[in-house]
């Protein structure tokens, strides 16, 4: 024998739905190639607010590591007290070992998002003033596509995209190339490379 106990007044015959946050999908579409340059082999170069300044930034999905550089440091007026130990070495773009000068939290803000990323201090030549990564892209709930030269992200429910700058990723590389030491650049001269 079984009881049928009558409904309370809290009890629901409905079965409860989980609630369900809609966020706007990220997604590229040809569309968003419109303004770039193609074909192309650029790097993805934009601007983000780094401790409050505005700086351009190479985003580099593939890395695992954000990276400073001299400039921001010193932009920054950043010291060795601000830091914290790092002692891992690097490879730098050149292939030669770097040791870092230390680590630091700093807020990295996209549109009205912002994010806390480690970045760790290189003393290290480099055209742009930092590396974006992984870990900051992934705090951000950011997509990053090099072929549309885009970073998307959610805000609120809204898509928000920094564009990448061609002209801005062309101007580093030829930094970069003319930032050869003189002696691979004398060496390469001589050689006829």
């Amino acid at each position: 024998m079984s009881v049928v106990r009558p409904p309370t007044e809290d009890s629901n015959p409905e079965p409860k739905r989980a609630r369900m946050e809609i966020r706007p999908m990220l997604s590229f579409l040809d569309e968003d190639k419109v303004g770039t340059i193609q074909p192309y082999d650029d790097a993805l170069a934009v601007t983000l607010k780094i401790g409050g300044y505005m700086k351009r930034v190479l985003v580099d999905q593939g890395n695992r590591t954000e990276i400073m550089y001299p400039d921001l440091y010193k932009g920054l007026n950043l010291k060795l007290k601000d830091l914290i130990a790092y002692d891992p070495p690097l490879l730098g773009f050149d292939g030669k070992v770097v040791i870092p000068r230390g680590q630091i939290r700093l807020p990295v803000q996209a549109g009205l998002e912002v994010v806390e990323v480690d970045f760790i201090v290189m003393n290290a030549y480099s055209p742009y003033t930092t590396i974006v990564a992984g870990p900051s892209l992934h705090a951000l709930g950011a997509v990053s596509s090099t072929l549309h030269l885009k970073v998307k992200y959610s805000s609120g429910d809204q898509v928000e995209e920094l564009v990448g700058s061609q002209s801005v990723a062309k101007q580093c590389l030829v930094a970069a190339i003319m930032h050869q030491p003189e002696d691979k650049s004398s060496a390469s001269t001589q050689a006829g490379l």
